[in-house]
């Protein structure tokens, strides 16, 4: 594969995990967390960074690129770690979407301010598994589709380096 065809799959997979993000929550009525939300965001930075990979084919920022492309993989495969984490209960989630959590915060305040609270807001548990297939969560087989990105990322980076 040339490195422009590399570059175009790590971004199409990128925008495919994201679709898919986007699938599950609005035709599957599936509410991401918060955990969720902040693996969507690298996804968007790489297909950001796929397309001026794409458009910028030489020089040192086409040498960059690339790189910042394996980094974005990396980031949301790391919060995919860290949420598989969450979610299997080997270590705390954030306080805002942690069950256990939630609840030591709630003992904070009065019935009416925590009736209030929970009114007002739909929360959506980070430490509870929404979907599974073959026992993976959505977030491990985010986590994996991202490494297999962020080796295309790197693939195409050092093609670039390798060219000057």
């Amino acid at each position: 594969m040339t490195r422009a065809q590399l570059i175009a799959l790590a971004t199409l997979g990128s925008a495919a995990l994201l679709a898919g993000a986007f699938g599950f929550q609005y035709l599957g009525g599936l509410a991401p967390c918060h955990l969720c939300l902040l693996q969507r965001y690298p996804h968007a930075a790489a297909i950001a960074i796929g397309v001026l990979a794409l458009l910028i084919p030489t020089g040192l920022i086409a040498r960059l690129l690339p790189w910042a492309g394996a980094l974005a993989a990396l980031t949301t495969a790391g919060y995919g770690l860290y949420h598989t984490g969450v979610e299997q209960h080997w270590w705390l989630g954030p306080d805002t979407c942690t069950s256990g959590r939630i609840i030591d915060l709630t003992s904070k305040l009065s019935a009416k301010d925590l009736l209030a609270t929970l009114q007002a807001t739909d929360v959506v548990l980070c430490d509870k598994i929404a979907w599974s297939m073959f026992g993976v969560s959505m977030a491990s087989w985010n986590m994996l589709a991202s490494l297999v990105l962020a080796a295309i990322w790197v693939k195409a980076a050092r093609m670039a380096s390798d060219k000057g």
